[in-house]
């Protein structure tokens, strides 16, 4: 898939040893792909090194469901209108059994009617994260309750890396080229 960016293009004559080292960890890895926020992110071999690691754990390591944390990331893209971090993880959301219903809703910019309890406190916790940069006592005893402490801490991790792509997806215009519409309506 082609990716576009107001990046100054990747050039491998011009490339740093290592911008090398960190676009071979990220090829060899489990995404085997510059998509999304490497882009920018290898510009800075230092910060791709970091978050490719951190991404990689938040994406594929975590004792959440895949299901959940897709809907984490659905609910951040759609909350920063991050057209990217959209294209990239709406399939992956929809495949992991995130149902249409909620998708459209979450694209849309409203609240889902969700059928399951676990889905509904993913959405209010980041809603809350997001709206009020706090969870309430309730909320978070619904979090414990639902998911344990540990996965409730690496929820929060998502939560922020996948806020943290959304913001260098939008500040450097990163897309995917289809032709298919952006997601959400350009401000």
């Amino acid at each position: 898939m082609k990716i576009e960016s107001r990046l100054t293009a990747l050039d491998e004559a011009r490339m740093s040893d290592a911008q090398r080292t960190v676009l071979k960890a990220i090829l060899s890895g489990p995404r085997g792909n510059l998509d999304g926020p490497f882009l920018a992110w290898i510009h800075s071999p230092e910060l791709a090194d970091q978050a490719q690691r951190l991404g990689a754990f938040c994406r594929y390591g975590t004792r959440l469901p895949l299901r959940l944390t897709e809907l984490a990331i659905l609910f951040t893209a759609s909350w920063w209108q991050s057209q990217a971090e959209w294209q990239i993880h709406e399939p992956i959301a929809r495949q992991a059994g995130v149902s249409d219903a909620i998708v459209d809703a979450l694209r849309q910019g409203r609240e889902p009617a969700f059928e399951q309890n676990d889905e509904r406190i993913i959405y209010r916790l980041g809603r809350s994260l997001y709206a009020t940069r706090r969870i309430d006592d309730a909320l978070y005893a619904e979090a414990i309750a639902a998911f344990g402490e540990p996965a409730t801490v690496e929820l929060v991790g998502v939560f922020g890396y996948y806020a943290l792509v959304a913001m260098t997806l939008n500040v450097f215009n990163v897309r995917r080229g289809t032709d298919t519409p952006l997601p959400f309506a350009e401000p």
